[in-house]
């Protein structure tokens, strides 16, 4: 069994779900459907990933506080370990309003604390022992992307709806050899990914919702995957996590970069099926039955 570390990204998420968002005027709104469940990046790929066969590591802060002991519990499964640092910022919370097409407003309601005082000698031994290492966004994983380097261990990255021109996202462009982004606010992605196989990165994916996803190899291959439709809309979190798990799950099995997109378009489908940051049936054998299925390999 392949172990990934996954460092950052735990939330308790407050999640609205309304036909459509509401207009920019004084309103009440009387009747909803409601949610709260352990949210964010590191969350759903961990969620997924420990259900595709991986040893997860995962790392992040949160509060002393219900919310963390939420994250916690709701963070269980066989092959995950959920590591942890107490923020005294407490645990990261989010508000989430979503539409009928899965697309959302999302308010920070919490943050946590941009420098926490813990101890980071003790991501050396874990980015070390681990197969695959995933840094998300965020201000003290920033401080794990030289380990990496130091331990010689490729970072696979998300740089979710970056604009291409944000500084704070610097880092993480740099050091990232594995790049995984959304189209949402670039619409010259392509140059971009031309400028990040030009600087040596193994492979960059930019995904598009529901048009799919573009990939650029090493080799300045383009590679073109459609979006997939297998279940009725449920919930569009996590989408793009489970999306970046199923490619990592082609990638860890050696498969070409297209058959991993593939992948990753069943693993996106899947979650969008379910209310959950991951799909109940999600499972190597389930993405690989669903790949047959639609892409007739």
């Amino acid at each position: 069994m392949q172990k990934i570390f996954i460092a950052g990204g735990v939330s308790i998420d407050s999640i609205i779900y309304l036909p459509e968002f509401p207009a920019p005027r004084p309103q009440t709104i009387h009747h909803c459907r409601f949610a709260e469940t352990v949210g964010s990046t590191g969350s759903g790929k961990a969620l997924n990933l420990c259900r595709l066969g991986f040893d997860v590591t995962l790392h992040a802060m949160i509060g002393d506080d219900s919310y963390g002991e939420k994250a916690r519990k709701l963070l269980t499964h066989p092959d995950l370990t959920f590591l942890y640092d107490i923020d005294v910022s407490g645990t990261e919370r989010h508000t989430n309003i979503m539409n009928a097409a899965g697309e959302r407003i999302s308010v920070f309601t919490n943050n946590v604390s941009e420098n926490p005082g813990i101890d980071y000698s003790q991501f050396n031994r874990l980015i070390k022992e681990s197969d695959h290492v995933v840094i998300n966004l965020g201000s003290y994983t920033k401080k794990l992307l030289p380990v990496a380097k130091t331990e010689g261990k490729p970072v696979w990255t998300d740089l979710h709806d970056y604009d291409g021109r944000n500084p704070w996202y610097d880092d993480f462009v740099n050091s990232g050899d594995y790049i995984v982004l959304s189209s949402d606010n670039m619409p010259d992605y392509r140059r971009f990914m031309q400028k990040m196989i030009a600087t040596g990165k193994k492979m960059v994916v930019t995904t598009h919702g529901r048009n799919g996803s573009t990939g650029l190899t090493k080799n300045n291959e383009w590679i073109e995957v459609r979006a997939v439709d297998l279940y009725k809309m449920a919930d569009s979190n996590g989408a793009g996590d489970a999306y970046f798990s199923g490619l990592l799950y082609g990638f860890s099995k050696g498969y070409g970069i297209r058959k991993c997109m593939e992948m990753g378009s069943i693993a996106g489908a899947m979650c969008v099926g379910s209310d959950l940051l991951h799909h109940p049936d999600l499972s190597p054998g389930m993405l690989e039955k669903h790949h047959k299925s639609y892409f007739g390999s």
